[in-house]
């Protein structure tokens, strides 16, 4: 068995891939539109998971990654935190943090442990970033910054 990718609908795409590529740092590997069925999908993937891919299924699979299926016809989606959360394992959890807040991303659950922190997409999936390795040392505006809304 091996890990393929986990789905997520997105209402607006280019809203989506600012805050997955141009925040996040998320690389797009694959891009499928299906006009018959109305709809376009958007493989992203870490930069490490890139680099690696030949490691994963003894050198013959793709990177694990997410898939953002737009559909072009607008649909309500409900339900984003039942779904739980996507993670990621960051070299500099503090350097992500202060570079998605400089976006404009809300950052729910700041890493006052110097381990982990949550932030969610446009489209209210939760997002959690792991700092790879040993936590970091404590550091403000982390240490004392409060959590925001649900994650």
């Amino acid at each position: 068995m091996r890990y393929l990718h986990t789905m997520v609908r997105v209402t607006d795409l280019a809203q989506s891939l600012d805050f997955y590529c141009g925040a996040l740092g998320l690389a797009e590997t694959r891009r499928y539109d299906n006009e018959k069925g109305r709809f376009t999908l958007v493989f992203l993937s870490a930069s490490e998971d890139v680099a690696g891919q030949g490691v994963h299924a003894g050198g013959t699979g793709e990177a694990p990654r997410v898939e953002l299926t737009y559909n072009w016809d607008p649909e309500v989606y409900t339900g984003g935190r039942n779904f739980g959360h996507l993670a990621y394992e960051v070299d500099d959890i503090y350097a992500l943090c202060a570079k998605l807040k400089d976006k404009g991303v809300v950052i729910n659950r700041p890493p006052r442990d110097g381990r982990m922190a949550f932030v969610r997409s446009p489209d209210s999936v939760s997002i959690e970033l792991l700092q790879k390795g040993e936590a970091l040392p404590p550091a403000e505006p982390w240490t004392s910054m409060p959590n925001t809304g649900v994650w």
